[in-house]
């Protein structure tokens, strides 16, 4: 039984089967443990050490062993690494794509080609890689908001690189968002903002009517800078800050900085984010046309479909 007791503990009180009949438990010990409620069934062909609630991690191991060979995908392999996707509503694990077997109630398979490549098998429990998770997750979110912050936050909790993601998306076949995936990734790899620019001059300054501005101007500051955003007729400029964080507390200090020199020459700066963008425009657009209104511009926003929509 002592090989039993070292693999409950490594699997967080949960087995299968086929691991106790390696372990040498015979049939009729393997019912004797279920009828003392020594383990429990939480899937066919899998048990659990007491009779209480199982935990995420219990039922996580539950679904791996239900289907093993088998890891943990999309979101369920983002939380088994750390990172916080918010409450799941089913358990996400997936098998090789030659395989087709039928899931326990609560976890949505996945059938995934090059399996043993995209998983780590040491993990506890096994689960997909987090680059590899995260081109899902973010390819099947809700919203481009959505997906910008999955691949933000993997990148931010040091467990991939958004070159590795790339490679994920690449290595792809089909799959949703692969040109606005790869351009994300791109400007959080390099700390640009092409797709935030872009994303301003769609979503907000062109959907609401709102005065064309120019864009990378050089400015005469000291030095190279080019502001991203500026309506030179009404003395106004637009910073997009597509950073995700500010790697330093010396990187915030120089946007700051760079705000103050523009508002000595006269010019009025706002800093706009990937929330204002992507996640709230038409808020975005009508502030911002209230704040061109203050300068001097006499237009008014207008509504875009998703305005008419709320």
């Amino acid at each position: 039984m002592r090989d039993l007791d070292v693999l409950l503990s490594r699997q967080a009180g949960v087995v299968s089967r086929r691991q106790l009949v390696g372990a040498g438990l015979a049939p009729h010990d393997v019912r004797r443990l279920l009828r003392r409620r020594e383990l429990v069934a939480v899937a066919p062909g899998v048990y659990l050490d007491h009779t209480g609630e199982p935990s995420w991690l219990q039922t996580a191991w539950g679904g791996v062993l239900a289907l093993w060979p088998a890891a943990l995908s999309h979101e369920s392999a983002l939380q088994a690494a750390g990172l916080s996707c918010g409450p799941a509503a089913c358990l996400h694990v997936a098998v090789d794509r030659r395989r087709s077997p039928t899931p326990p109630p609560g976890v949505r398979l996945h059938r995934l080609a090059d399996l043993d490549a995209k998983v780590l098998w040491a993990a506890g429990p096994p689960r997909v890689r987090v680059e590899e998770a995260a081109v899902d997750v973010a390819a099947e979110a809700n919203d481009d908001f959505a997906a910008i912050a999955v691949l933000a936050d993997a990148v931010q909790s040091r467990r991939t690189t958004a070159f590795r993601m790339q490679q994920a998306l690449a290595g792809r076949s089909r799959i949703p968002r692969r040109r606005f995936l790869d351009g994300v990734l791109n400007d959080i790899g390099s700390g640009t903002c092409s797709v935030l620019e872009h994303g301003y001059l769609t979503r907000v300054e062109r959907a609401h009517g709102l005065p064309p501005a120019h864009r990378q101007v050089l400015d005469a500051s000291p030095g190279t800078v080019y502001r991203d955003v500026v309506y030179p007729a009404f003395d106004r400029s637009v910073e997009l800050d597509g950073l995700m964080v500010h790697a330093t507390a010396r990187a915030r200090d120089r946007d700051l900085d760079r705000d103050l020199e523009v508002a000595v020459g006269g010019r009025m700066t706002v800093r706009l984010g990937w929330g204002q963008v992507f996640g709230r425009p038409c808020r975005t657009a009508l502030h911002v046309g209230r704040w061109l209104q203050a300068g001097g511009w006499d237009g008014v926003p207008t509504r875009c479909p998703a305005c008419a929509n709320r």
